[in-house]
């Protein structure tokens, strides 16, 4: 009896040790992640702007109201939701290739990991750059290589019909490195049984693929699919660095609509209530999602 109660007040006070070491952190945390979202919250109910920075005017949802009103509010969701709905897929479809090419044995995979890193750990500033010279209409190496092939050139950024599948195929360079790493070490953290009962038993790769690693890297590829729509609706770098939005508002997504509001309209309150609208889209949105694949398991 002694025993027992000894060994319960040693994890008490385990507990209560850990709290003290985690609290200092967590107070951290909270007021660089709270306190923002709070004051942003209270500042999308008034009037708070650049120019006149008081909470002196409440207006409660006239904030919110008044952005459905906007057409640019709208296209800006619009271009955001066909944004995502492009990118993650084919950014999954060409990582899991790429992931399945090199989870087998090959010769020199080590300079294929270090070609799939290298976007990874550029910057999208870097990324959005780069590109822009790479396909700048007269001087780019894009449109050299067209001519090379007697192919005339084409006005990569410049384009209202261009410019947005530009942006989707720079986003997949850069960011199809992250899902290529994210399945690729759920595949080799596959069990090894399953595969090889599957090949005495004269299964195939196709029939291996679709029955036993698919089944198994559901959890990755859920993760991966979440991971990769929050990031696609929160796009902002290089549509800032390659379009500005442009052009016209071709490639307006909702990030850089909220970046307008608040720097260029100068409407802090009005740029709150949006940021919070996106918030509550991704949210909704992830959630549906991941009942989706929940249901699919």
């Amino acid at each position: 009896m002694q025993g027992e109660i000894s060994i319960q007040s040693w994890k008490k006070y385990r507990r209560q040790i850990g709290y003290t070491f985690i609290t200092p952190a967590l107070i951290v945390l909270l007021s660089f992640i709270l306190y923002p979202l709070l004051f942003a919250f209270i500042m999308s109910f008034s009037t708070y702007t650049f120019v006149h920075p008081q909470f002196d005017r409440f207006v409660g949802l006239k904030n919110y109201t008044s952005s459905f009103h906007d057409k640019y509010f709208w296209n800006s969701l619009l271009v955001t939701f066909k944004f995502s709905a492009l990118v993650v897929p084919l950014e999954f479809c060409l990582g899991l290739t790429i992931a399945l090419f090199l989870n087998r044995e090959i010769k020199f995979k080590n300079i294929f990991y270090a070609i799939v890193i290298i976007p990874l750990v550029m910057s999208p500033v870097a990324v959005g750059l780069i590109w822009r010279m790479f396909l700048h209409p007269e001087l780019g190496i894009a449109n050299y290589l067209l001519s090379m092939i007697k192919l005339p050139p084409v006005n990569w950024l410049g384009s209202p019909k261009v410019a947005f599948f530009t942006v989707i195929m720079v986003d997949i360079w850069h960011q199809v490195s992250f899902m290529i790493l994210l399945l690729l070490s759920g595949l080799m953290s596959l069990p090894k049984e399953p595969f090889e009962a599957a090949t005495v038993d004269g299964a195939t790769r196709i029939q291996q693929f679709v029955y036993i690693t698919l089944p198994l890297l559901e959890p990755v590829i859920a993760v991966a699919l979440l991971i990769r729509t929050i990031f696609a609706f929160r796009t902002f770098d290089l549509i800032y660095v390659m379009t500005r939005g442009g052009p016209g508002v071709s490639t307006d997504v909702f990030s850089y609509y909220i970046y307008r509001a608040t720097f260029m309209g100068l409407n802090l309150a009005e740029a709150s209530a949006l940021s919070y609208i996106l918030l509550i889209i991704v949210m909704v949105f992830v959630m549906f999602l991941f009942r989706i694949i929940r249901r699919a398991q």
